[in-house]
């Protein structure tokens, strides 16, 4: 696709939500859309007019919001929590995400030293367009530069279950959907059953520790981790203003 250069705007009232790319693809459809943008002036003097509001992208599949750039602090405690549960003297660990969405957990990865390949896994040829030459950019560009990282264009799910893959890393973090309780895809129901799991089990190194992002807390997702056979299973969470808290559910192979 041609580039996607947000448009540029110096007075005015805040660009209402702004279709910037659609696509159809074997999924279904999925959509690139910005909000924000400038205030309006309230007088001649500049100084009079509020703050601009930021301008956010979001991603929105089958009509159904998944996540956009207004924040990332979840995104980020993904890669985070990953690495802290690692033990301290694993030099250089592989870690897979799953997916790219805006990138955040990708740049958080690349901006960590410690890690040594960073393999990200997105089916959407969209999603990585609009990072390679479109807007999201913003957020992953000098990630995706960095040596260390990989991206592979294709499912998640088949990726994982692959008898021809034989690669393990030391972390698995999944952005995936909305998490195991809510799935906007059918298909990815999967990833979060015991077959599911059993295959991100059979991906890690021993030791090794899964991550998964969610919207909302899941004792019966934690339950399945214990019964898939992983080890020192927690949740953290992150507060949001309203609502119930976004949340990493972290779980670890045995040694």
């Amino acid at each position: 696709m041609a580039p996607v250069t947000p448009i540029q705007e110096t007075t005015g009232l805040p660009e209402a939500p702004r279709t910037l790319d659609r696509r159809e693809g074997p999924y279904g459809e999925v959509v690139l859309r910005r909000r924000g943008g400038p205030p309006a002036k309230t007088g001649a003097d500049d100084s009079e007019a509020p703050a601009a509001a930021p301008v956010i992208y979001e991603i929105i599949a089958n009509g159904c919001f998944l996540m956009d750039t207004s924040d990332g602090r979840s995104e980020r405690l993904l890669i985070d929590a990953a690495l802290d549960a690692l033990p301290a003297g694993r030099d250089r660990p592989s870690v897979l995400i799953g997916g790219l969405g805006v990138g955040f957990s990708l740049a958080r990865a690349a901006a960590q030293p410690r890690w040594g390949r960073i393999v990200v896994v997105e089916r959407e040829e969209a999603v990585v367009d609009w990072h390679r030459t479109g807007p999201l950019s913003a957020v992953s560009a000098a990630a995706l530069a960095d040596p260390r990282s990989e991206i592979l264009h294709t499912d998640l799910v088949a990726h994982l279950r692959s008898e021809n893959a034989q690669d393990t890393y030391d972390a698995l973090c999944l952005d995936i959907d909305n998490g195991p309780d809510w799935t906007v895809t059918e298909d990815n129901d999967s990833l979060y059953s015991p077959a599911g799991l059993a295959a991100c089990r059979d991906r890690l190194t021993p030791g090794g520790v899964l991550a998964v992002w969610s919207a909302q807390p899941s004792p019966a997702f934690e339950e399945a981790l214990r019964n898939a056979g992983f080890h020192g299973v927690h949740t953290e969470e992150i507060p949001v203003v309203r609502g119930v808290p976004d949340v990493v559910h972290l779980a670890r192979k045995g040694a």
